[in-house]
């Protein structure tokens, strides 16, 4: 008997969006063996640090290529069982003693200049990872500390990770240094961005370090919410100092405010005012125009006309 064509047609993957942490990355992987599963369960999954559980929050329709040129995505291991789900949170509550022994333990052994901030086991307990973060830039040798509470932990593996000043502020959590009750990498930011001091000058923020640095010590994340809307609408606005002509007359341009398509135009005897886009033009093409509609000038045959515009050809007579 030949296998009808529908029988033949290849079922396509389902792939979903997999997050471990609360606010973190997401990672997709193979569904087609669960395809019951959907967002808000809890996946089995075997990844490079070990087995994890992690939360599904997207199942997609139109899934982006495999990473790492594999050619195809991993599969889940299984959708987390009633009992899965009280061994992970069993496994929090050992997070939490770790990282309290951890810094204990870094205490004992008078171990400078580090904040032990998280421990994270993996959901089989085959592996036991402790962030931590130095106060500066150089590395700090915690190769006894992590032998020590290799010792304690013997069932896992224990590695220690460094992570930077705001993955610290996003674990910790708190309020902003904007006075938002949560900051934004707790709440929302599930990756960070480059930020650097030409955003806060784009926007014409003060570049007070107390204006514009987070509470993770580093450029608020913020400073790019709006960066490039600033950048496309001062595009289309007049530079500072460059000569306008406004409702009021003549004026050279004070300041900028991009996102209202505005600027503030310095006039004459110290006035100043606002003027949105439409209503300004600029001097130096609006005398272009009328120099040109003006026609050539009598001091074109001495050469000495600054005024730009081409000499009248006077007509050749015969001699």
């Amino acid at each position: 008997m030949s296998e009808s064509p529908q029988s033949s047609e290849k079922i396509p993957p389902q792939i979903i969006g997999i997050r471990f942490q609360k606010i973190g990355k997401l990672y997709h992987f193979d569904a087609t063996k669960e395809p019951e599963i959907k967002p808000g369960d809890y996946a089995i999954v075997e990844t490079s640090r070990g087995v994890q559980i992690g939360q599904v929050v997207q199942c997609l329709a139109e899934p982006p290529a495999p990473s790492q040129g594999t050619g195809s995505w991993k599969s889940i291991e299984r959708k987390a069982t009633p009992h899965d789900l009280e061994t992970y949170k069993d496994w929090q509550k050992k997070e939490v003693e770790a990282m309290i022994e951890c810094r204990a333990t870094a205490s004992k052994l008078k171990v400078d200049g580090v904040k032990i901030v998280k421990a994270e086991y993996s959901f089989d307990g085959k592996s036991l990872t402790l962030l931590y973060n130095t106060e500066g830039d150089e590395e700090v040798d915690l190769e006894n500390l992590r032998k020590e509470m290799q010792s304690t932990y013997n069932k896992s593996r224990v590695e220690m990770r460094r992570i930077g000043p705001r993955d610290v502020a996003k674990i910790l959590g708190g309020m902003g240094a904007c006075g938002l009750e949560t900051r934004c990498c707790s709440m929302f930011l599930t990756d960070f961005s480059p930020i650097s001091i030409k955003m806060a000058k784009a926007q014409g923020i003060s570049l007070d370090p107390t204006e514009i640095t987070g509470m993770c010590g580093r450029l608020r994340c913020c400073l790019i919410y709006e960066y490039e809307q600033y950048v496309e609408a001062r595009k289309t606005l007049p530079k500072r100092g460059k000569e306008v002509v406004t409702p009021l007359g003549k004026g050279r341009v004070m300041d900028i405010i991009p996102l209202k398509q505005a600027v503030i135009v310095g006039l004459a005897e110290g006035k100043r005012a606002e003027f949105l886009k439409h209503e300004i033009e600029p001097w130096d093409e609006l005398e272009a125009l009328r120099r040109k509609s003006e026609g050539p000038c009598d001091r074109h045959e001495n050469g000495g006309c600054d005024c730009g515009k081409a000499a009248a050809q006077k007509p050749k007579t015969d001699d």
